[in-house]
């Protein structure tokens, strides 16, 4: 038994037994602690007399826990867990309860039975060093660790990636800030090896060593799986790099030995390292192939040689057979890191097609990127062809900091979206870069510089990632279980926001579906390099600046009209559409002006949220709430940015095709109420942000909203000027498309099928009229393979079709939608998107294994 005394206005009783081997492990001690401690911050008495609370061992899937009241609810609290992470995720929502509670024993003695186990096995977050002045204060702070891990705990992520590294993709940025970069040498002296970095001084490797060492065991005591992630393996940092801190002492025949001694010794010193992470394509600073220097470093991580299980998580891009065999050699187990919409956060389902640009080349490549930009292209941005049945490998999804860097994100909707759909294929979650990742990268970090307010009545003080702890509680807890109990959010909204809360929650919840959206439909680039929606740098309608800047990662033409989605099967691109409404056909797709509709509500509907929540605020000027203000107003304006210029950019469509300048001047003034969106934007960040918010240095990496405005305003300046010379002579009527309600298409897909037996399929269309057709188009879930297509056989309000035997022996489950036309023209995917956005717009079936 757990015992002390504190005088109180209430007691508890914790209790287990001594003998019992789960309870007694590390992370089920530390939630006994932190219950403890909040109870007692509370006023409450943990002695012999009180309300009982029994934590013992139990069994159920890993990670699961349950609660249950004996005796006809009026005995104790018991909590019970199949392992030490789920006791300790029990005993951690018992202390999160009681520390929003305003009576802590009151509350935990009203516990509801209750039995949780994880939909999602992994849920990770990832927080990268890559700013050696941002980043060197909460990398060495303690008490940062401390609350940090703790809050990631209580919200059951179960893993953190802490990611070194990633300052620079090798081959594509002269590198200044390479502090961490190649990693081995600011922690370790070797043996055989006179290897250092110069300016690093022997005090400070192992000052780092240590800290490390601290991070790790800190991380595991929580119950969190530490990934250590090694992301630069070059110590040369390439042609016309200046480093700060070069590294000396290795040569191109000693660098892979080195290394591979250097991983080794790294592993014995920090026994609480569960996995490591590796970037095995070129941007880690080894060209490709590089299954030989691949081989002889991870030797370094046998499991023979290491004595325990080390998770070798490889990032996925240009991953091939070779370079798993290298894997699987080690006799660790092996996971693929594999992008979820490129480098971007997009909507919970994995995209339904992925780019052209994305598509495989015909021949095998050369030089530096010879298997990543040729024959495995397509492993770049997404799943690949990584998730077959029976595999041998494991795939968890990354979302990249490409979308949402600064602005607050919370919507419980797409939170439990990619909950339930995370583990597409067998898959194995998802991993999180958090808010602010990147702050500082390619040499713009400053001193104080990762506090990106510049009005001091919002600056965070070293705590930047206290701003986010909403983000972090959705996604726990939403990954854990989709399903769970809005309390364990709303409790957190109630103790920031008060009687605003309910508001609060729907005003962000609605905001924070912008950005992922804006995502998917809007693929200006699949690097986070080069493409920023949060804060956007005009792609032009007409013509202007930065029109040439997209052109190696976007569609073409270079215009916003030509601008593919990242799932083409499901948006139309803009230009594709005019065509389409010109010749009086559509296709299916979701079209740009009913996009913009969405964006439409989405602004509508948080806006009106949020001026209720300003109404209900005690404290409208408290740092928390005008936080949360500020950014879901800039995500109001983004969301009606990006609604009147796809409406713009469609309507100037039409007039180039047409010469119509009725069209023209609907362009005009939709363009009008885009630009006075983001001059909005502008007015509500300019003294709020710093003028210069700095991810990198490139033009679409650091900057303010304000810096957009120009280009913009050229943009519209070229189509006034279109304006002034376009004739009024001409009139083009679009042809109709009789618009009918959607009709009920129902479809029950199988729970699975076997490889090499037909599939039928079979779909109940009722509605639909006696002209209309349904169309399958199904794939392998393989995103290198293009999709198969029937026109399914109709009898009455029947509809089926069979996907043959020789295509579904192969070792991919199968995925699949319907096109359902109307005999007048009309048309719809099915089952397509939900208006929450969260769900998934295909099916998916898996083989029986069995």
């Amino acid at each position: 038994m757990s015992e002390s005394t504190v005088a109180g206005s209430a007691a508890v009783i914790l209790s287990y037994d001594a003998a019992d081997a789960i309870a007694g492990e590390p992370p089920v001690q530390f939630a006994i602690e932190r219950l403890t401690q909040v109870l007692q911050a509370a006023g409450v008495t943990i002695g012999s007399a009180g309300l009982p609370i029994d934590i013992r061992s139990g069994t159920g899937a890993a990670e699961s826990f349950e609660f249950s009241r004996p005796e006809g609810g009026s005995g104790p609290v018991v909590v019970t867990g199949a392992d030490a992470r789920g006791l300790g995720y029990g005993i951690l929502e018992l202390a999160d309860r009681a520390a929003y509670a305003d009576d802590p024993v009151t509350v935990l003695a009203a516990t509801e039975p209750v039995a949780e186990r994880p939909a999602t096995p992994v849920r990770s977050i990832s927080r990268a060093f890559v700013s050696v002045e941002e980043d060197t204060p909460w990398f060495h702070d303690r008490a940062f660790w401390a609350d940090y891990l703790t809050e990631l705990a209580t919200n059951r992520i179960n893993r953190l990636q802490l990611a070194f590294g990633m300052q620079y993709n090798y081959g594509h940025h002269p590198a200044t800030d390479n502090y961490f970069c190649f990693f081995y040498p600011f922690l370790l002296d070797v043996a055989g090896y006179d290897v250092r970095p110069e300016n690093v001084s022997t005090q400070e490797r192992d000052r780092n060593l240590e800290t490390l060492r601290f991070i790790s065991e800190e991380t595991k005591r929580r119950g969190i799986q530490f990934q250590l992630g090694l992301w630069n393996h070059a110590y040369d940092q390439g042609p016309d790099s200046d480093p700060t801190y070069p590294i000396v002492g290795l040569t191109p025949e000693t660098h892979a030995p080195y290394s591979a001694a250097a991983l080794a010794q790294l592993l014995a010193e920090c026994p609480a390292i569960d996995g490591l992470t590796f970037r095995v394509h070129y941007e880690g600073g080894v060209p490709e192939p590089g299954h030989e220097f691949w081989r002889t470093v991870l030797a370094g991580a046998e499991r023979d040689k290491v004595g325990r299980r080390i998770e070798i998580d490889m990032h996925a891009k240009g991953v091939d057979e070779g370079l798993l065999d290298v894997g699987r050699a080690t006799g660790q187990p092996i996971v693929l890191g594999a992008k979820h919409w490129a480098e971007h956060q997009g909507l919970p389902y994995q995209q339904t097609t992925i780019r052209d640009k994305e598509r495989a080349t015909k021949g095998a490549g050369t030089g530096l990127m010879a298997i990543t930009a040729h024959q495995r292209r397509f492993t770049r941005y997404g799943y690949g062809d990584f998730l077959k049945e029976g595999r041998d490998i494991d795939l968890l999804f990354r979302i990249w900091p490409g979308s949402q860097r600064l602005l607050l994100w919370g919507d419980p909707v797409l939170a439990a979206g990619y909950g339930r759909l995370g583990t597409i294929g067998g898959a194995l979650g998802i991993e999180l870069c958090e808010p602010l990742f990147f702050k500082g990268r390619k040499g713009t970090g400053t001193p104080g510089g990762r506090d990106p307010y510049l009005d001091p009545a919002l600056t965070l003080g070293g705590q930047e990632w206290r701003k986010y702890r909403y983000t972090y509680r959705l996604w726990g807890r939403l990954l854990y279980n989709p399903d769970a109990d809005a309390d364990s959010w709303r409790r957190f909204l109630r103790a920031e926001y008060g009687a605003a809360a309910g508001s609060v929650e729907q005003a962000l919840g609605s905001a924070s579906r912008v950005l992922p959206l804006i995502t998917v439909v809007h693929a200006l680039g699949a690097s986070n390099n080069g493409y920023w929606p949060e804060m956007y740098t005009d792609m032009p309608i007409v013509d202007g600046p930065h029109r040439g800047y997209f052109t190696g990662d976007s569609a073409a033409p270079p215009t916003f009209a030509g601008v593919s989605s990242f799932d083409p099967s499901m948006f139309y691109r803009i230009l594709e559409y005019a065509d389409d409404l010109l010749a009086g056909r559509r296709d299916g797709r979701y079209p740009p002006d009913e996009v913009a509709g969405w964006f439409e509500t989405l602004a509508q509907d948080a806006e009106r949220s949020l001026a209720q929540a300003r109404d209900e605020i005690a404290d409208p000027k408290a740092p928390e709430f005008r936080r949360l203000d500020v950014d879901v107003t800039v995500q109001i304006g983004l969301a009606r940015f990006f609604a009147g210029k796809y409406r713009a950019a469609l309507a100037y469509t039409l007039y180039e095709r047409t010469k119509d300048r009725r069209f023209l001047n609907q362009a005009l003034s939709a363009y009008e109420k885009a630009h006075g969106a983001w001059v909005g934007i502008i007015e509500t960040t300019e003294h709020v942000y710093r003028s210069d918010l700095t991810f990198g240095h490139l033009l679409t990496e650091h900057g303010h909203w304000k810096d957009r405005l120009p280009a913009i305003e050229t943009d519209m300046a070229a189509m006034r000027a279109v304006a002034d010379g376009a004739p009024d002579s001409v009139r083009v009527d679009i042809p109709r498309v009789p618009h009918v309600e959607r009709p009920a298409v129902t479809h029950q897909p199988a729970g699975s099928f076997r490889r090499g037996e037909d599939v039928d399929i079979a779909v109940t269309g009722d509605d639909l009229d006696a002209r209309g057709q349904i169309v399958l188009r199904y794939r392998h879930l393989n995103q290198g393979e293009d999709y198969q297509q029937v026109a399914m056989t109709r009898d009455g309000g029947q509809f089926t079709a069979r996907i043959p035997g020789t295509y579904s022996d192969s070792d991919y489950p199968l995925a699949y939608y319907f096109v359902v036309r109307t005999g007048a023209g009309d048309a719809w995917i099915v089952p397509g998107l939900e208006r929450t956005l969260a769900n998934q717009p295909y099916h998916v079936i898996r083989q029986s294994l069995d």
